[in-house]
């Protein structure tokens, strides 16, 4: 069965240009080389996602249905941008709404994101790619999503710069690497369990 893979865009803007999505490219174009295919990106500043930590928090809310598309997929992108420092608050409105998994456990205590794995694109011009990156991956291990080596690729610009990714008129050489590594590695892992699941 072919490997498919969905990316959430948590920049802050819900429309125009996103170096987020300039990332997310990046990795597009690598995972199709391992034959993993992006099938959608979904700018999560353009949905009604409620706070909260239920699945479904009522009228108007938009996380049920993006909820369904995430776990319809093996690979899970979450990317978004740096900012004060760490992770942005888009994102961190999705992590909140995946703490609900922690309650939707099957009869083998599996989580609905068991054996999906789940890697991070981060983007900024100042420092907190690593912090952000843990952040992610603490709240994404949580939630019961497995995280492959070399599961995260950042771009960072000058301090106090204004170039951003999505202004940079060739990708950086060493970005171009780890994209491949990191598509390598989701995909054999996400490979791996989707034909052997985690037992519980």
């Amino acid at each position: 069965m072919p490997l498919t893979a969905i990316a959430l865009n948590c920049t802050l803007k819900a429309k125009g240009e996103s170096s987020t999505d300039a990332m997310i490219a990046v990795l597009k174009d690598a995972f199709a080389n391992c034959d993993v295919t992006l099938t959608e990106t979904v700018r999560v500043a353009t949905l009604d996602i409620k706070p909260g930590v239920t699945s479904d928090e009522g009228d108007g809310d938009e996380w049920p249905a993006l909820r369904e598309k995430i776990l319809a997929h093996d690979i899970l992108i979450f990317a978004g941008p740096i900012w004060m420092g760490q992770v942005g608050s888009i994102a961190k409105r999705v992590m909140e709404r995946m703490d609900a998994f922690l309650s939707e456990t099957d009869d083998a205590g599996r989580m609905p994101s068991y054996s999906k794995v789940a890697v991070a694109a981060i983007v900024g011009n100042e420092d907190g790619a690593h912090f952000s990156t843990a952040q992610i991956f603490q709240s994404l291990n949580d939630t019961g999503w497995t995280i492959p080596a070399v599961g995260a690729i950042y771009w960072v610009g000058e301090a106090y710069g204004d170039v951003d990714f999505k202004d940079l008129k060739h990708t950086p050489r060493i970005v171009t690497k780890t994209a491949k590594m990191l598509a390598g590695n989701a995909a054999h892992l996400a490979g791996i369990l989707k034909d052997a699941p985690y037992p519980g």
